[in-house]
């Protein structure tokens, strides 16, 4: 149990996935930022209390958070800068300097510089750690060290399933401690338990086909396992739960596709075809592209193009936003607001991006509870 409450100011905040497990253990958050507009029509919907920021951090100035915050200051500052500019699927990860989204963690900086809080948290791909041989992550963590009055900052990767999170998703998790409260930074250990696999995630959910499902549905049956229990705790319905329409061409492809397989796997006969000539196979071959997930084991990492990535285990066609949530750990009462896809010309994050996206929440709450803990073993 907190021994009392602390508060946060949440930085790119999304759809809210760090701040939910931040708020599972008890933590109050004051202000949330991100300057996606669908992010914030999703987060207000979900955190009625906390006041939302829908600005570029860029030009964020101190007095107008104080306007929203008043004379409170945030205990912890948590956040995830966007990290396309980090990726390991980025060919030109090194250009740091060429990429101004590898800077925007200056900008998390500056809110430290402005409050000091007691702890901060900041996520990241795993891909960060070795940009220019480890040269960027020793800038970042500089910069932390003489950020406000000082902090002892450490790292670390941390794996989602070793939390609960039916996902094998492995996210750097960079944590700040102030100096002058002598309290050195620690991460959560894993659960002694199993891994929840993708069938324990969702079997509970309504067996739909291609583009069928409703925006509010019902349960069918009773949760299996108490991961599922967890999921439905406050609900009493299923939403964003409506599978995309896909073409007979495509279900075919799905139908040929085993567990454990991609598109590679049955390129021969249900490859793609070339744009404008169907009769023609195309050349170019993706090997993450339709790949069918083992029922029986955690999913991979969930990314925003998770929609076309993956098939579900035993029914052919990709995943709903709602099974993608499941396995991010999002609970079936956290409604995702926006639209279900976007083209590429359409401004604001898809529902499918926004919870690709976002940190898985049982992993937040893992990071959180931790801090909680720590925090209240000093300060008791």
């Amino acid at each position: 149990m907190e021994k009392q409450k602390y508060t946060s100011i949440d930085l790119f905040s999304g759809c809210g996935g760090l701040s939910l497990g931040f708020k599972m253990a008890g933590v109050h958050s004051i202000l949330a930022s991100d300057i996606d507009e669908n992010c914030k029509k999703t987060f207000v919907r979900n955190f009625i209390s906390t006041p939302f920021l829908c600005k570029d951090i860029t030009s964020i100035n101190k007095i107008e958070v104080d306007n929203i915050i008043g004379t409170i200051s945030p205990d912890i500052i948590i956040g995830g800068p966007p990290c396309q500019g980090f990726s390991l699927a980025n060919k030109n990860r090194n250009k740091i300097k060429d990429d101004p989204r590898n800077k925007l963690f200056y900008h998390f900086v500056k809110f430290i510089d402005w409050y000091s809080p007691k702890v901060f948290v900041m996520e990241n791909v795993k891909g960060l750690l070795s940009m220019q041989n480890g040269k960027v992550i020793d800038t970042i963590i500089t910069e932390f060290k003489n950020a406000g009055i000082g902090y002892d900052v450490s790292f670390k990767i941390l794996k989602a399933s070793d939390f609960g999170v039916p996902q094998t998703r492995e996210r750097v998790i960079i944590i700040g401690t102030r100096k002058d409260l002598n309290l050195k930074p620690s991460f959560p250990s894993p659960l002694n338990c199993a891994p929840i696999t993708v069938d324990m995630a969702i079997s509970d959910l309504p067996q739909i086909s291609s583009g069928e499902g409703y925006d509010v549905m019902y349960y069918n049956n009773t949760p299996q396992n108490d991961y599922q229990k967890l999921m439905r705790r406050n609900s009493e319905c299923v939403r964003n739960h409506i599978a995309m329409k896909h073409t007979k061409r495509l279900i075919d492809r799905f139908h040929a596709i085993k567990q454990g397989q991609s598109l590679i796997d049955v390129w021969e006969t249900h490859g793609s075809v070339k744009r404008g000539k169907p009769t023609e196979r195309s050349t170019i071959k993706f090997g993450q592209n339709n790949q069918r997930v083992y029922g029986n084991k955690p999913a991979p990492t969930i990314a925003a193009s998770f929609q076309s990535n993956f098939i579900h285990p035993h029914i052919d066609r990709n995943f709903t936003a709602r099974e993608g949530a499941r396995l991010q750990s999002f609970p079936d009462d956290f409604i995702f607001e926006g639209k279900r896809t976007k083209m590429s010309w359409e401004t604001g994050l898809s529902q499918y991006q926004q919870i690709g996206n976002a940190v898985p929440v049982l992993l937040a709450y893992a990071i959180a509870k931790n801090i909680v803990e720590l925090l209240n073993n000093k300060l008791k």
